[in-house]
C-alpha cells in the first residue's frame, strides 16, 4: 500500500514522462528519480520551518532554501563557484556540474620558422583557488546533460544551477524538461539564469545573479560590495572612451580559432551581435562589431573573413587558447595577412576561459582587453598585467602572489612583456 509521499511522486513521474520524448532509459532514469526523491522529501519535512529563508530566483520562483546548506551541488562553468569563493564558503560544495572546472589545459601552435610554441598551465580561476575541486564528483557535462542519480546520490540539501553554462546550453524546451527531473528529487533547487538565456543579453543580469547568490549564503552585503566593484571597473574603463563619435568608432572582430574550424572547411568562428560580448564592447568600449548579423558562434571562411576587414582582432577562447602569435606566425593562418589587424599588429587575446559558453566574475577583463586594443592611446597610462594583477587581488581578496597565479592560469603572461610586475 502507497503512503501519500509515494502516490504523490508517482503522480509528479508520470507527469514529467508526458513532457519529455520516453525512450526505455527514461521510464528507468524517472523510476530512479522516484526513489532517490523520497530522500529529498523526507529531508524536507523533518526540518523546521526557522531553518529556511525564501529565495526569489532567477526564473521569478519563489524557493524554500535551508538556511545552513551544507551539501550543496553547482551546475555552471565557474560563475556560481567563483561567487560562493568570494563568499568564503566553497567549503560547502560537494559535487560540480563542468568538465571545465577541474580541468589543466596546455596549448600549442607551429610557426613559420619551425619553431613549435607553447602555452601551458591554463585553467579555470576558481580550481586556481580551491584545488580540491579537482576531486569533487562531476555531475553534468557538455553534451550529456546531467547525471541526475548521481547527483542524487551525493544526497545534497541544496542544488544551484546556471542555465546558459555548458551543461545546459540547449533550448528553452529541453531545459525546462531537466529542472523538472531535478525538482522531482524534493531537493531545493535554485535556478541562475546566465545573460546568453536572454533576448538582448545584458551585463546588469550577471549582478542579479551575485545577488541572489548573496541571499542564500547570507552574504548580501559581500554580494552588493562585489556587484559595486565590478560595476566600477567597467565605469572606469567607460569614462575612456565615452566622447568618441560614432564616425571614430573602431571595428573589433570576435574571432575564435578552433582548430574544428578549420576541420569545417572555414578559417574561424566569429561572435556576432545578440551576444554578452557585443554588448560590452558596444556599451563600454564605444567599438563596434565587424560582424554584424546575430550568433553566438559563426563559422566563416577565408574569403568571408577577409570582406570583413576589422580596424582589431580579438581572438577568444575556441576550441583551447589562442595568443596573437597564432595568427601572425603560425602556417594555415598565413592566407589572413592581407587583413588590416594582421597587417598592423592589431590582434589581441581575451582571458583562458574555459568552457567559454558564459562570462563569469573576470568578464571586465574581457572590456579592458578590448578597449585597449581598440584605442591604445587613451590607455597609455596604464600597464595591463599592473591592471590585471589589482584587480584579481580586489575581486578575490588575495594577495599579489595568488594574484599572479590567476593571471598565469587565464594564460595571460604575454602581458608581462619587459614590465615587471608589482
Amino acid at each position: 500500500m502507497k503512503n501519500k509521499r509515494e502516490r504523490v511522486m508517482e503522480k509528479q513521474a508520470k507527469k514529467i514522462n508526458r513532457q519529455l520524448p520516453a525512450p526505455a532509459w527514461a521510464h528507468r532514469l524517472v523510476a530512479i528519480l522516484l526513489m532517490l526523491g523520497l530522500w529529498g522529501l523526507l529531508l524536507l519535512s523533518t526540518a523546521h520551518a526557522s531553518d529556511f529563508i525564501l529565495v526569489e530566483d532567477g526564473r521569478g520562483v519563489r524557493v524554500k532554501v535551508p538556511k545552513h546548506a551544507n551539501r550543496v551541488v553547482t551546475v555552471s562553468d565557474g560563475m556560481i563557484e567563483g561567487v560562493m569563493t568570494r563568499f568564503g564558503v566553497t567549503e560547502k560544495i560537494i559535487g560540480i556540474g563542468s568538465r571545465a572546472i577541474p580541468i589543466t589545459m596546455d596549448f600549442s601552435y607551429p610557426a613559420l620558422d619551425g619553431k613549435t610554441h607553447e602555452v601551458k598551465g591554463g585553467m579555470n580561476t576558481v580550481t586556481y583557488l580551491n584545488p580540491r575541486f579537482r576531486e569533487l564528483p562531476v555531475v553534468a557535462q557538455y553534451g550529456t546533460g546531467i547525471l541526475y542519480e548521481r547527483l542524487a546520490g551525493l544526497k545534497p540539501d541544496l542544488i544551484i544551477v546556471r542555465t546558459g553554462s555548458s551543461s545546459l546550453y540547449e533550448d528553452e524546451g529541453k531545459n525546462r524538461a531537466r529542472l523538472a527531473l531535478l525538482e522531482s528529487l524534493g531537493i531545493p533547487l535554485v535556478v541562475l539564469q546566465g545573460p546568453n538565456t536572454h533576448d538582448a543579453p545584458q551585463v546588469s543580469t550577471l549582478g542579479r545573479e551575485i545577488r541572489i547568490l548573496g541571499q542564500i549564503f547570507q552574504k548580501e552585503k559581500t554580494a552588493g560590495d562585489l556587484v559595486s566593484f565590478l560595476e566600477k571597473t567597467l565605469d572606469g574603463i567607460e569614462q575612456r572612451t565615452r566622447k568618441i563619435p560614432p564616425a571614430n568608432r573602431k571595428s573589433i572582430l570576435l574571432l575564435g580559432l578552433s582548430p574544428r574550424s578549420r576541420l569545417a572547411g572555414g578559417a574561424g568562428y566569429v561572435r556576432g551581435t545578440r551576444t554578452l560580448q557585443t554588448h560590452l564592447m558596444t556599451r563600454f568600449v564605444h567599438a563596434t562589431n565587424a560582424f554584424g548579423s546575430p550568433g553566438a558562434w559563426r563559422l566563416l571562411n577565408l574569403e568571408q573573413l577577409l570582406s570583413l576587414d576589422p580596424d582589431v582582432i580579438v581572438l577568444a577562447t575556441s576550441g583551447g587558447y589562442h595568443p596573437p602569435g597564432e595568427l601572425y606566425d603560425a602556417p594555415y593562418y598565413q592566407s589572413l595577412k592581407g587583413m588590416r589587424a594582421v597587417r598592423n599588429r592589431r590582434v589581441s587575446a581575451l582571458p583562458f576561459t574555459p568552457c567559454n559558453c558564459e562570462k563569469r566574475l573576470e568578464y571586465p577583463i574581457d572590456v579592458m582587453v578590448m578597449a585597449q586594443a581598440a584605442y591604445p592611446e587613451l590607455f597609455r597610462d596604464i600597464d595591463l598585467a599592473s591592471w590585471l594583477l589589482d584587480f584579481y587581488r580586489q575581486l578575490y581578496g588575495v594577495d599579489r602572489e595568488t594574484a599572479r597565479g590567476l593571471l598565469s592560469s587565464q594564460c595571460m603572461d604575454w602581458t608581462l612583456g619587459h614590465h615587471k610586475a608589482p
